[in-house]
């Protein structure tokens, strides 16, 4: 081939060359580079962030933690009182607020979860395309909702109806069990914020779940549909047994998002100081106690408890996101995916 003779291309292929062709080469390297540099400085600064938070955050319960040790997380005691000749004062514990976190969570999780796995189910397997455009990102607004709204709506209209109906029937039906055993006395109560907490949870299990179910290949459900099965069973056999990684990971982000929540579990949850076995007494949690009293905290020490309080709600949440991470993390690897 002579030197002024030029290689044929595809139809459709133009030739770069000279200097300009140089010139694209070299700003395609440099936005190869620029994008490489600026997507690992974003992840070494959510890494930065959350290094500096853990910091601050232990910083500020080192008081605490010297003088009360980890008996902090199971002593019930909190008086910010300073006088000097009552018992116990200026002495904190986070005993109560534990309990309270937990027993909230856990109501939300055993109302949410089977709600959202039944919503998952009947938008991707058994409603029709378009009631499910309907119906899908309804549920989806829940969670742009704020949760100081969702709070007032507990107070204005959830604790009221729960006063006058729900809690005198389950007292009626189940009163010899110690949590139905003693009424409230305005509806304000551990099982009233567990509810909004299921509410706010709600949101996210029904997403995950409905994503989860529609992800499951077709051939399997038709196969199981041929074999003989019943829609149920082939829902209860096919679908949810090969999802229940993927399920378990959105139970714990979702009790990863009821254990942080603050604002609304404050409005409504009556800000007890004592544990009670009844559901329906008022009560605290890690959340609402920081967010209650940290702006009027009287001492020194009250803070570096309310830190140390938020320290171990941090624990909690890392724990619970990491756990859903590594079920996750299994679910992928059995559906032959990449994490």
């Amino acid at each position: 081939m002579s030197p002024t003779e030029t290689t044929a291309l595809p139809a459709g292929v133009r030739r770069i060359g000279g200097s300009h062709g140089g010139l694209r080469r070299i700003a395609d390297r440099f936005g190869d580079r620029a994008l490489v540099g600026l997507t690992i400085l974003a992840s070494l600064a959510a890494v930065a962030l959350i290094a500096l938070i853990i910091d601050r955050v232990v910083a500020g319960s080192v008081p605490s933690l010297q003088r009360f040790g980890i008996g902090f997380i199971w002593n019930t005691t909190w008086n910010p009182s300073l006088s000097s000749g009552v018992r116990d004062s200026n002495v904190f514990g986070a005993g109560m607020l534990v309990y309270g976190t937990l027993v909230t969570s856990a109501i939300a999780l055993l109302i949410a979860v089977p709600l959202g796995i039944a919503i998952g189910v009947y938008l991707s397997l058994l409603s029709s395309g378009r009631l499910a455009a309907v119906i899908g990102p309804l549920v989806e607004l829940l969670a742009s909702i704020p949760s100081v709204i969702v709070g007032l709506w507990g107070i204005v209209v959830l604790a009221p109806f729960l006063h006058s109906t729900i809690d005198p029937g389950l007292h009626a039906a189940l009163g010899w069990i110690p949590i139905f055993g003693e009424l409230g006395t305005t509806g304000l109560g551990v099982f009233t914020a567990g509810i909004v907490l299921a509410i706010m949870v709600l949101p996210i299990l029904a997403a995950i779940t409905r994503d989860l179910f529609a992800n499951v290949p077709r051939e399997l459900q038709d196969g199981a549909l041929a074999l003989g099965l019943t829609r149920w069973e082939m829902i209860r056999g096919v679908v949810l047994h090969s999802t229940r990684s993927g399920m378990v990971a959105a139970t714990i982000l979702g009790l990863a998002r009821a254990l942080g929540e603050a604002i609304a579990v404050t409005q409504v949850i009556g800000a007890g100081t004592t544990i009670k076995a009844s559901l329906f007494a008022s009560g605290d949690t890690l959340g609402s106690r920081i967010a209650e009293q940290f702006i009027g905290a009287v001492s020194k020490l009250q803070i570096s408890s309310l830190f140390y309080c938020a320290l171990i709600l941090l624990v909690m949440e890392l724990v619970a996101n990491l756990g859903a991470q590594l079920i996750a993390g299994r679910y992928a690897r059995i559906q032959g995916t990449v994490v």
